[in-house]
């Protein structure tokens, strides 16, 4: 059994979930050409160990961010002081930094919610704008939730408008995505309603299809049980380790790159074989079978955390020889708006270039199996003061601010 797994069944407390007090997340940044390949050599080690890496380092100026036991480090301090090299912490407790304060109405958009709520928002929100919005049903889960989401349309729309696809939750702990998701939904429709023009121009011109979990087991996981849970919930024979990467499971270049792990244990397990998720299958067949009656433009698929607006590809360092010049722009629409409406500054560019190099991922399957020009892949804020764990009292903003970009992004689709 891995070291990293054993220390982390030291941690679980009496009732059964997993306390992260004392736990910490350092940073190491490289500075220069020089310090890259120890940093990489440290990453290497620290995946070897089966400690959590956060954010990969992929160069000059990308950091690494580590969550460790205070046992373990010990003994990583002492690893980086034999190569050299520099960090800081930039997390002191994980677990005081991940509590969370007590929420007013029942669904609170400025509150984090367990799935089952975020369904019963998704059926009432329906009910309300009964002329715009429907649930649908677009998966299945290994432990039998059904996945739902949104699809949002114009009053009187026909069949035929192109359809955006938007999803989050795919990494379990990233619980900013799904609650920027929900800020969103109910921003179209509210602002639709309310007649704002640039609104009702992507509303009118599109329908949308939202689901804010897509991985629903391991989401509901990390509140039950484990906070910092990434993956799905399944079990393979091959392994006693639980669960699979959904980002490294989409059925296009999987496993054809360094950008997964065929190790069961690891946070980035590409699984037994493409789309052996049922959350992954069930959300490609559904894809597949849109696509045959509309057209869909445009596909994102969100995450946390580094402030990144992203295109293909992720297998490789590759671009896109003819697109990607106008999937960027797309980008740059987008973080522009952001940044104009108050927000963060976002990098842009294509994921292996700007984040690292990660295969059987959704953005390249919408890309390059789906045919949908504009696919990105967007990580929410923060740059790593909290990481997984930005407060609640920080989802307003970050659903106000990117709210702004998904106009502009959808707006330039629509143009283009």
């Amino acid at each position: 059994m891995l070291a990293g797994v054993v220390t982390l069944l030291g941690f679980i407390a009496v009732y059964g979930k997993i306390t992260y007090e004392g736990h910490l997340v350092l940073r190491i940044i490289p500075q220069s050409e020089n310090e890259v390949e120890s940093v990489l050599q440290a990453q290497r080690i620290a995946e070897e160990k089966g400690y959590d890496i956060w954010h990969h380092s992929i160069g000059v100026g990308t950091p690494l961010d580590i969550r460790l036991s205070p046992e373990e480090y010990q003994e990583a301090h002492q690893g980086f002081s034999d190569l050299d090299l520099n960090h800081e912490i930039i997390i002191n407790d994980v677990e005081a930094a991940g509590s969370s304060s007590s929420c007013g109405e029942w669904f609170d958009y400025g509150c984090y919610h367990r799935l089952e709520e975020i369904n019963t928002w998704m059926a009432e929100t329906a009910h309300t704008y009964s002329s715009m919005a429907e649930v649908i049903t677009v998966s299945s889960s290994y432990e039998g939730r059904d996945i739902k989401g949104l699809k949002i349309s114009g009053p009187g729309s026909g069949s035929s408008n192109p359809a955006i696809w938007l999803q989050g939750g795919i990494h379990a702990r990233e619980w900013i995505s799904p609650a920027t998701l929900i800020y969103m939904a109910n921003a179209l429709l509210r602002d639709y309603t309310d007649g704002r023009r640039n609104v009702v121009r992507i509303v009118d011109g599109f329908d949308w299809y939202i689901v804010p979990v897509l991985n629903a087991d391991g989401y509901e996981y990390t509140w039950s049980d484990d906070r910092m849970w990434r993956k799905t919930r399944s079990i393979h024979p091959t392994s006693d380790c639980v669960g699979v990467d959904p980002n490294r499971n989409w059925d296009h270049q999987w496993g054809e790159s360094e950008g997964s792990s065929g190790a069961a244990c690891s946070e980035t397990y590409r699984g037994p074989k493409a789309c052996s998720e049922p959350c992954i299958h069930g959300a490609t067949e559904y894809l597949l079978n849109l696509s045959k009656n509309v057209t869909v433009r445009g596909f994102i698929d969100m995450h946390s955390y580094s402030q990144m607006w992203m295109t293909p590809w992720g297998y490789t360092k590759d671009v896109p020889e003819t697109d990607f010049d106008i999937q960027d722009a797309s980008s740059v629409a987008a973080v522009d708006a952001i940044s104009n409406a108050g927000g963060p500054i976002y990098d842009h560019g294509t994921i292996a270039n700007t984040i690292y190099i990660s295969n059987g991922n959704s953005v390249d399957w919408a890309y390059g199996k789906l045919g949908v020009l504009y696919s990105a892949a967007v990580e929410l804020p923060d740059k790593g003061q909290y990481g997984f764990l930005l407060p609640q009292d920080q989802i307003i903003r970050v659903g106000t601010e990117t709210f702004q970009g998904l106009v502009a992004w959808a707006t330039y689709v629509l143009e283009h």
